[in-house]
């Protein structure tokens, strides 16, 4: 598989810089700086990402699919379109209802 460009003033399609995989959890660094990273994912379908914290902000702006984001124990359904906040130090899980991408903006 070719490796999709991103290109500083280039106009791209999000959903397009990432492709899902079989079975697999796909993430793709786009800007990694000191005060924060942007980072894509793609998770096929029954994908999870297991319950853990970070000391940032984490802004989850879902690109295509739905997903279960649960923080703190209380559950959030995600979809194309819609956008969550996961604060910092809370503890967070996702799993994917279906094939499932975001972007992810990690503010420190």
């Amino acid at each position: 598989m070719a490796e999709n460009k991103f290109q500083a003033g280039e106009v791209e399609e999000l959903k397009g810089l990432i492709d899902y995989q079989s079975d697999s959890i796909v993430s793709r660094m786009l800007i990694n700086k000191p005060n924060g990273s942007v980072t894509l994912f793609a998770l096929a379908a029954g994908q999870s990402i297991a319950e853990h914290k970070t000391p940032f902000d984490a802004l989850v702006n879902v690109l295509d699919g739905e997903a279960e984001i649960v923080i703190s124990g209380k559950s959030h359904l995600v979809k194309a379109g819609e956008v969550l906040l996961m604060p910092a130090n809370d503890p967070h899980a996702l799993f994917a209802r279906q094939g499932f991408k975001m972007l992810l903006t990690m503010v420190k």
